[in-house]
């Protein structure tokens, strides 16, 4: 299982997540794409 409430994260002055909640059951396999097609994990 994976979860996270309110998780922001900044890169300097970028902001690469602002209050992401999430919540992703065990066995569940979930892909997260951002502009350079990176970020797929299995959960």
């Amino acid at each position: 299982m994976i979860e996270t409430a309110a998780l922001t994260k900044r890169y300097g002055n970028t902001l690469a997540v602002d209050n992401l909640d999430l919540f992703i059951p065990a066995g569940e396999i979930y892909g997260l794409l951002g502009p350079n097609g990176a970020g797929t994990f299995v959960a």
